[in-house]
């Protein structure tokens, strides 16, 4: 009997279990994605380029799961609070508490098993999909992959079913230990809301005072290090809850005292009851500021580091693409990349020295970096003069020469006396491309070429050392494009954890509310005005964490100023990503809310 009666009361809430069992499900197939790709032992063995990424998919799924218990622990909080009820009338009828919590029981571990299941599923094909998408970026063929992981699953399995223990078990103790009158009426239980005016403002200056510490701090991180990172910690948790539970309070009072905004259609009850659920809502709202930032963040940085990869490798080498001995090269497959730069300067070398004609870096000067400090360069060009002259400028030839070249003395003489060397002349040719990532195909041939005309270049991989721009480039995009992937699939793991939490609590008072506004359709307020009032007001609770949690990030990007060199370059691509499926959670919990309060 109490089997059904548990099923009655799911299929009753079927919408708000539908939210629950989404967000699980999304971050069961992520966590999911994340180990399939770290724990492929086959796969990562035979792509040795590959696997220095993988350490970055196991700090995701360890990151996510510490969001996916915080996420477990709420939204099972609410779905108990809305039924706690229905758990008092059963006790009435005559059910043993431990009865009770047995179904509790149950009912949590059954569904969290069933989001597991169906997550590592929808985790396959999301496998499948990220695999395509990384091997493409990385511009590579890849062996040994398979989407379908045993280890993978099995580690999510047990992963999840852990979360789900606790939680089941934490839910079964919390309905034994309240009363029958707590269960039946607690949901009437008045909520205290006034508040002294003079500790609301003490308050609310307060947590701007945290908020601009915390900021200043992030601002300036590069001077406190690590001890601005600790104090920017602290100060920002504290500041974002004040600031929900004064600045806005305050500030919502302060346009309540406003005649021509607050005696505007039902502008004053909706700021009362903005009032009211700030401080219902200070620890929620808080912790959902602090995942908009998460998930922002991740996927800013994330398209961040993207956008870092071509500018690391440009400061490994100015030019596009080496050629030694290019005299052995097709020079139409040159013509074909049509080069902004095509610079070719005649060697000859003895046992001592590497000689070259003087005249020639006159006509065409060397590119080369100078390096200033850590991260930062100029471009320099280096005439055939300054590089006779000047032995630290020779060390730009030396970067693009053989390695067996390298060591020797670099002359430089004129072109009769060049010509009067009885050595063998070779050609060192150095390009310049106006699209490097459109032509990268063409490049990494002839880079290939190279390596197969000059075997000294090559590492113990056989891959061009990295005084090729091609090979600099397929490193870095091995190592960032983790993170980028990370950042993204993370970012959405925490906005779907981030959204479902905050409608199931906006949902949970849903009962309450339809009171509120039956009475309002009762003294003759209109049907739109009351559904306008309730946009406004949902408006606001998804808006206010949104627009906090996104100064977060502002400020936040200043600590990976030492890591990016553009950290707010493209902000409106991730932003547009975030803030388009955030208006779509909006949406729904409005629809959602309306329907149970309309009757």
């Amino acid at each position: 009997m109490l089997v059904k009666l548990s099923l009655n009361g799911i299929k009753s809430r079927l919408r708000d279990y539908l939210v629950l069992f989404s967000g699980l499900l999304t971050a069961a197939a992520i966590f999911y994605m994340f180990e399939s790709i770290a724990s492929n032992k086959s796969f990562l063995e035979s792509n040795s380029l590959i696997s220095s990424i993988v350490i970055i998919f196991h700090f995701g799924s360890v990151l996510l799961g510490i969001i996916t218990l915080v996420y477990i622990l709420y939204a099972n909080g609410f779905l108990m609070s809305m039924r706690q009820k229905e758990y008092g009338m059963f006790m009435m009828l005559g059910a043993n508490a431990q009865k009770i919590a047995q179904m509790i029981f149950v009912e949590t571990f059954l569904i969290g098993f069933l989001a597991t299941l169906f997550g590592s599923t929808v985790g396959i094909g999301l496998t499948t999909l990220v695999y395509r998408l990384l091997t493409e970026q990385l511009g590579m063929t890849v062996t040994h992959y398979a989407p379908v992981s045993g280890k993978a699953f099995l580690i999510t399995t047990l992963f999840f079913a852990v979360l789900f223990l606790i939680t089941a078990v934490m839910n079964a103790s919390s309905i034994t230990k309240k009363t029958l009158l707590i269960l039946l009426k607690e949901d009437q239980t008045p909520v205290q809301v006034k508040r002294k005016g003079i500790f609301l403002l003490g308050e609310t200056l307060l947590g701007l005072i945290f908020l601009s510490i915390g900021y200043f701090m992030m601002k300036q991180i590069v001077t406190f290090q690590l001890i601005g990172i600790g104090v920017a910690l602290v100060t920002i948790v504290l500041g974002t809850y004040f600031f929900f539970h004064s600045v806005i309070i305050f500030g919502l009072s302060l346009l309540k005292q406003i005649d021509r905004i607050a005696f505007k259609q039902l502008n004053n009850f909706t700021l009362s009851q903005l009032s009211f659920r700030m401080q219902e809502y200070t620890r929620m709202l808080s912790m959902i500021a602090m995942l908009v930032a998460l998930a922002l963040g991740a996927l800013t940085v994330g398209i961040g580091f993207r956008n870092e990869i071509p500018k690391m490798a440009d400061a490994v080498t100015p030019y596009d693409l080496v050629l030694n001995n290019a005299q052995k090269i097709d020079q139409q497959k040159i013509n074909q990349l049509q080069p902004t730069t095509n610079a070719r300067y005649h060697q000859k070398e003895d046992e001592q020295s590497v000689y070259y004609v003087k005249e020639e870096f006159d006509q065409n000067p060397l590119i080369g970096h100078e390096y200033h400090q850590v991260g930062t360069y100029t471009k320099k060009k280096f005439t055939g003069t300054k590089l006779s002259k000047n032995s630290t400028a020779q060390d730009a030839l030396r970067e693009v020469e053989l390695p067996e070249q390298k060591g020797k003395e670099i002359q430089f003489l004129s072109r009769t006396e060049f010509n009067a060397l009885p050595q063998e002349e070779m050609v060192l040719q150095l390009i310049q491309v106006k699209r490097f990532i459109a032509q990268l195909t063409p490049l990494k041939q002839l880079a290939a070429e190279n390596g197969r005309n000059n075997p000294s270049v090559l590492d113990d991989a056989g891959m061009s050392g990295l005084n090729q721009k091609t090979a600099a480039y397929q490193a870095y995009n091995t190592l960032f494009s983790g993170f980028e992937f990370m950042g993204f699939f993370l970012g959405l793991a925490f906005l779907a954890m981030l959204a479902s939490c905050l409608m199931f609590k906006i949902l949970s008072g849903a009962q309450k509310d339809a009171v509120r506004y039956e009475m309002l359709n009762k003294i003759g307020a209109r049907r739109n005005l009351l559904r306008r009032s309730m946009a406004k007001e949902i408006g606001v609770l998804f808006l206010a964490p949104a627009i906090l949690g996104t100064v977060h990030v502002l400020f936040g990007l200043k600590m990976f100023a030492g890591l990016l060199s553009r950290p707010y370059h493209q902000l409106w691509i991730p932003f547009g990503i975030f803030f388009l499926l955030y208006f779509l959670y909006y949406t729904l919990t409005v629809w959602m809310y309306r329907t149970l309060v309309l009757k």
